[in-house]
């Protein structure tokens, strides 16, 4: 039950935009057309918001040319770009079904009267800072230089890191610690040279 969690965890976005049934939202989707992408704009009044985690969705309503089009988007989706509120709507009831009955003016929802219009965002989980990373790559370390002659199945990053760290490491200490002393003796001897 755990690696579920965990794997719906990674799929989750840091920040969703807070939603409330009523509100006039556009929604920036990002719509694929062959080799090309482009983000296209959904514009509609959100009539219910259902479910939770990763499976949290929201259904926007619109009317186009005299039609009736309503859209379900995944709150966590990578396709969903962002959300954007236009208008801050009086809602009474958690969906708005009988929208679908009306036409026109009737159709939308009364506004707020003195509602700003923010765009609100809830975090969901923070962004990790780079010291973790720091700690897993130490503990990594140890088991691949107590089995130098085992190669992991897939290569990942931390292994380039460390094979780097290995070359750099075996360079004798007695090379690096005299070079300084000689162009220190060499320096001593210029000065002597000019002072004579």
């Amino acid at each position: 039950m755990d690696i579920i969690k965990s794997i719906e965890h990674e799929q989750l976005k840091n920040k969703i935009p807070e939603l409330k049934v009523g509100n006039t939202v556009r929604v920036h989707v990002r719509i694929k057309e062959g080799n090309k992408e482009r983000i296209q704009v959904f514009e509609g009044t959100i009539i219910k918001v259902q479910g939770g985690g990763v499976n949290q969705t929201f259904t926007v309503r619109k009317i186009s040319y005299g039609v009736g089009v309503e859209k379900t988007f995944l709150v966590h989706s990578p396709l969903v770009e962002k959300v954007e509120l236009v208008r801050v709507g009086k809602a009474r009831r958690a969906r708005l079904f009988y929208l679908r009955d009306r036409v026109g003016k009737a159709a939308k929802t009364k506004e707020m009267v003195g509602a700003r219009i923010e765009n609100r965002e809830i975090v969901i989980k923070e962004e990790l800072a780079e010291e973790p990373v720091a700690e897993e790559a130490e503990t990594t370390e140890t088991p691949v230089e107590a089995a130098p002659e085992e190669k992991p199945a897939v290569e990942t990053k931390d292994v380039v890191v460390e094979e780097v760290v290995d070359t750099v490491s075996e360079k004798p200490v007695e090379d690096v610690k005299e070079a300084p002393v000689v162009e220190e003796v060499k320096k001593e001897e210029k000065t002597e040279n000019k002072s004579e």
